[in-house]
């Protein structure tokens, strides 16, 4: 029996894939390990999206390369982003890598690490974009924390944003049917999961293509009917299709939390145009009123995107005054990453690095501000917590989150008293920082 050791890179849906490409291989004969030491099959499921991301992947496979040699007969497989957008051109730079497989054919890899040719044989995945979706008849290994997970309800994405390459990788969106969605929910909650995140390349686009149509405020309705989950957070949501229905559906159900990721990437008129994104910041403007109307308490996350082409002093001061007004709850920051086939990539007006790097830094120096004070206001209330762990390094502290943190992106909560993992707590607030809450448990939560 041979093991293997798999090392997922860059975002959730990428990790909903590596649980699949584990359950084709354990269902397979293969053992999971997690000492790459002891591994004959190390595998590296990467990630392309910007720059910075594909570096990462570079230098994960070279790293493994390395661990790689120390044992004769080790195999070396390279997975996801990186492999379905530069297969051909990894494989004749990179001979250590033994197999390639993409965003389409993952699940073919039992089969590859059976077949015997040389590495230069074999083949690559096909050019151009692929996906697969999940379903129940495909078994998915779940890694992590036992009490919450990731759902993926669709693949792929309709929309042409100009700085994107993900359409040209995953292709075009497909949903899951809402029967298989809450099968899986329910195999979830049935092993102890209590936290359900829904995620896809386009969350708010589910259901459109299904017959007949349907809609993630309908799916939503029917994952809450599942026993034993107690929250359901819905990550990147497309602002075109926030629908009032869906406000509506997240208002009215107790177990859908109050959170909204939807990324905005800019609030500049001709930023926004030149991205292929919403029309105006006004219409972003009216679109976060309605939002805050319709969902009291929301917590609002979004993602910016500074020193896209054109971006002149004027439209990240547009942008800056947009996030002093608004508010937001969390904000990521990314510079702008030049990749080669999408639309912005020949733009003209290209910001140097430099610029890039200093409004990213004054853009999150503000939102840290924000977040301060949006933090202090909670001081001396109560609040409701997952537990999650012990804080690293302080044994009598416990770990935790509130409904506005999602796993992973948002801050988290110290807290003094005992629980344990899973459990949902009552704690008082008694600090604040920017981005984290320290706290004493109250009492348990039943249910």
């Amino acid at each position: 029996m041979e093991k293997v050791h798999l090392l997922t890179l860059g975002c959730p849906k990428n990790l909903a894939d590596s649980e699949l490409m584990l359950g084709a291989l354990m269902g397979a004969g293969f053992e999971v390990t997690l000492d790459p030491g002891d591994a004959q099959v190390l595998i590296i499921n990467t990630c392309a999206f910007i720059e910075s991301a594909k570096k990462e992947s570079i230098g994960a496979i070279l790293e493994a390369s390395e661990v790689k040699k120390r044992a004769a007969g080790r195999r070396l497989v390279v997975a996801g982003c990186l492999a379905q957008r530069y297969g051909a051109e990894l494989r004749a730079e990179l001979p250590e890598v033994d197999i390639f497989v993409g965003t389409g054919n993952f699940l073919d890899l039992p089969e590859l690490l059976r077949r015997t040719e040389a590495p230069e044989s074999r083949p690559v995945p096909y050019a151009g974009a692929a996906h697969l979706l999940p379903t129940m008849a495909a078994p998915r290994v779940k890694t992590g924390d036992f009490f919450t997970a990731y759902l993926k309800i669709s693949e792929g994405c309709n929309h042409q944003c100009a700085f994107c390459i993900i359409p040209k990788i995953r292709g075009l969106h497909e949903s899951r049917t809402a029967d298989d969605v809450i099968a899986e929910a329910a195999s979830l909650a049935a092993v102890g999961v209590r936290e359900i995140n829904l995620i896809a390349q386009d969350l708010t686009a589910y259901g459109r293509d299904l017959k007949p149509p349907s809609s993630l405020a309908a799916l939503i309705r029917r994952i809450a009917q599942v026993d034993g989950i107690r929250w359901i957070r819905l990550l990147y949501c497309y602002p075109n299709f926030v629908t009032d229905e869906l406000l509506e559906t997240i208002a009215e159900l107790p177990r859908v939390v109050k959170y909204i990721d939807m990324p905005l990437q800019h609030a500049d008129d001709a930023i926004l145009r030149a991205m292929k994104r919403e029309r105006s910041g006004d219409a972003l403007r009216k679109l976060l009123e309605r939002i805050r109307r319709k969902v009291p308490g929301v917590a609002l996350r979004t993602s910016f995107i500074v020193g896209f082409p054109g971006e002149d002093d004027a439209a990240f001061a547009r942008l800056m005054d947009f996030v002093r007004t608004e508010q937001f709850d969390r904000v990521g920051v990314f510079t702008y990453s030049r990749e080669e086939n999408t639309t912005a990539y020949a733009f003209g007006g290209q910001v140097p690095e430099r610029l890039k790097r200093a409004r990213r830094s004054e853009l999150m120096e503000t939102q840290a501000e924000i977040s301060l004070r949006r933090n202090r206001g909670l001081v001396g209330q109560e609040i409701e917590v997952m537990i999650e762990g012990s804080t690293p390094g302080r044994g009598t502290r416990r770990r935790g989150r509130t409904a506005a943190q999602a796993p992973e992106i948002d801050g988290m909560v110290i807290l003094k008293g005992e629980a344990e993992p899973g459990e949902f707590v009552r704690a008082r607030v008694e600090r604040a920082l920017s981005y984290d809450l320290h706290a004493v448990i109250s009492g348990a939560i039943v249910n």
